[in-house]
């Protein structure tokens, strides 16, 4: 793949929301280029509890599109990325984590047995933080993915309007009380240029050791 690729601050920088695309097909090296930087994600306890329907049908997207009260992204966006939150991927046995940790010596037995024991899933499913959780590791895929596409000269739109039902249904997960919807991420190529509508200065937002209180 010969694509000129940008730096992450300058994706970081430059990336932007886009609501309308061309109809160009993405390239399936590129597709599964972003795809692979998405999964290298990290997630809590390397759970890895997220995944990624990869949708490009006609009428999967326009189901998609339905689901997202008649947004034109994923009419118009060749590809849409549904990232799906796994609530129970962590009551498996889940061998395979440990054992390729293992042998990439990224886990030591300490680390592995504290894995085995699962103590910090058993508190998030006593504090029904379950979903959170696994909200929260396919919301950082998503990211990866938003800025990785801009890297490679694609757009994206995350998608956060949307009937949680309709789209478990178009993806076939409508009776998957275990999984739920984290976000929505369109791909494809700009028709536009979309301006940057600024941030706040970052004093507003960005505090040292403390919340102000007022």
């Amino acid at each position: 793949m010969n694509t000129q690729t940008l730096s992450v601050p300058a994706a970081i920088r430059t990336r932007r929301t886009v609501r309308h695309y061309r109809p160009d097909p993405v390239p399936s090296e590129l597709l599964e280029e972003l795809l692979d930087l998405a999964v290298e994600a990290p997630t809590a306890w390397n759970m890895q509890d997220r995944s990624i329907v990869v949708v490009t049908s006609a009428s999967g997207r326009r189901d998609l599109s339905n689901a997202a009260f008649g947004q034109p992204q994923p009419l118009e966006a060749p590809v849409v990325l549904v990232f799906v939150a796994e609530t129970a991927a962590w009551a498996d046995e889940n061998a395979d984590i440990t054992e390729l940790a293992g042998r990439n010596g990224a886990w030591n037995a300490e680390f592995t047995a504290m894995f085995a024991s699962r103590t910090e899933f058993h508190s998030l499913q006593q504090r029904g933080l379950l979903r959170e959780n696994a909200v929260k590791n396919a919301m950082i895929a998503a990211t990866y993915v938003m800025l990785a596409a801009t890297s490679l000269g694609l757009a994206s739109a995350p998608m956060n309007g949307w009937d949680p039902d309709l789209v478990e249904k178009a993806i076939g997960i409508d009776n998957r009380p275990d999984l739920a919807i984290a976000v929505m991420v369109a791909v494809g190529y700009s028709d536009t240029t979309p301006p940057h509508p600024g941030r706040r200065a970052r004093e507003h937002t960005v505090f040292t050791e403390r919340y102000p209180s007022s």
